[in-house]
């Protein structure tokens, strides 16, 4: 396994735990720590496949569970894979469609061969597998594919995280198996256990057994305070090798990344920065602006100042703001590239602070507050 992605350790971080390196899959060379925006149906919501390449993304994220369920794995292999049926050249990361089919609380069955579950989109009826989940991924055909696992929501009993645990060992075996393009994708393993710092440490050993070119960190940011999850954060990545790429799913936002990056993280995702942008929810230097306020009507100034994305050198606070009153598309795709570039940038500032060994003066100048909901 591992011959899809080749994964380099450029430094470590003199006083934390912070790290850069690259991975290189068959479409790109990522530079780490780095953002993923999440295109859920094959598309960033609002954003055009031109911009987001223009602003220099070099991997995205599509979702395996609402690609099969529409337009269906099978046509998209006809098509020629993911890559040729959204037109996007650089790589492109699936998840294995365990979190959404486990977030159906009320619409699934779960028991040691898979999960059944009921469509959102047409009430029909379905049985994911970890071998239908590796079918489903390798249709699809994106750089980097996800062991299908099952994720325990954060208020689960010992006991009922435990068994999500060895449920995800015993399907994460059975993805290696089921794998059948490993010289083209990469295939991760994920590690669970909660909020239980032993069966983190078990999942760990056992899946780090087996030998996977990467591994993520599932189970956080799903709704759990977040000093739970920055307690999880400051053993969790330690157990997982440090020769390979390390991936925290689901987060995505400035503290979050900061948080996990000091941690020894290199790959993040989220929708947070679509879909707090297209609430007028804009990505500021250590804040978080409401474009929406009044105050902005007559701001003729760009939506963050010393920022280059397209966004920000080309339209104003006050422009954008009447777009997202008029409720025009526009003023939402905006804002959303905005978010994506700044977390981008923010992971590019990082790295030149871990090359440089001057990341203690990024986290003094990144100190961001918890925004109030």
């Amino acid at each position: 396994m591992g011959k899809a992605l080749d994964f380099t350790l450029e430094k470590k971080c003199s006083d934390t735990k912070a790290r850069a390196g690259t991975i290189k899959t068959p479409h790109s060379v990522i530079e780490t720590p780095v953002f993923m925006p999440v295109g859920t149906q094959a598309t960033i919501k609002t954003v055009n496949h031109r911009d987001v390449d223009e602003s220099g993304f070099k991997i995205i994220l599509a979702n395996s569970y609402h690609l099969y369920l529409r337009p269906g794995h099978e046509l998209i292999k006809r098509a020629g894979g993911i890559h040729k049926f959204m037109n996007w050249k650089q790589s492109i990361l699936t998840d294995s469609g365990g979190f959404q089919v486990f977030s159906l609380s009320n619409l699934r069955k779960i028991n040691d061969e898979g999960v059944k579950f009921q469509s959102w989109h047409d009430g029909s009826m379905h049985f994911i597998t970890p071998e239908k989940s590796m079918e489903i991924q390798n249709n699809i055909g994106a750089d980097i594919i996800m062991a299908f696992d099952e994720c325990a929501p954060h208020t689960a009993t010992y006991e009922q995280t435990k068994k999500a645990l060895e449920r995800t060992t015993k399907w994460a075996e059975i993805c290696i198996e089921s794998h059948k393009r490993k010289d083209e994708q990469a295939l991760f393993g994920i590690i669970q256990g909660g909020m239980f710092k032993d069966l983190r440490e078990r999942s760990a050993k056992e899946l780090v057994e087996m030998d996977f070119p990467g591994y993520a960190i599932g189970g956080l940011s799903v709704g759990e305070d977040k000093s739970l999850m920055y307690e999880v954060l400051s053993y969790a990545p330690d157990l997982l090798p440090e020769n390979k790429p390390r991936y925290l799913m689901g987060v995505g936002t400035p503290e979050d990344l900061i948080e996990a990056v000091k941690a020894g993280v290199d790959m993040f995702d989220c929708v947070m920065p679509t879909r707090i942008g297209r609430h007028g929810s804009v990505f500021g230097k250590n804040q978080r602006i409401n474009i929406k306020n009044a105050q902005y009507k007559e701001d003729f100034s760009p939506l963050v100042e010393d920022c280059d994305c397209y966004t920000c050198q080309n339209h104003t606070r006050s422009y954008i703001r009447h777009l997202i009153k008029a409720n025009e598309v526009l003023g939402f795709s905006l804002i959303s590239l905005h978010n994506m570039c700044y977390l981008q940038n923010l992971m590019k500032k990082a790295r030149k602070a871990i090359l440089e060994d001057k990341f203690s003066d990024f986290l003094e100048e990144n100190v961001y507050k918890i925004p109030v909901r």
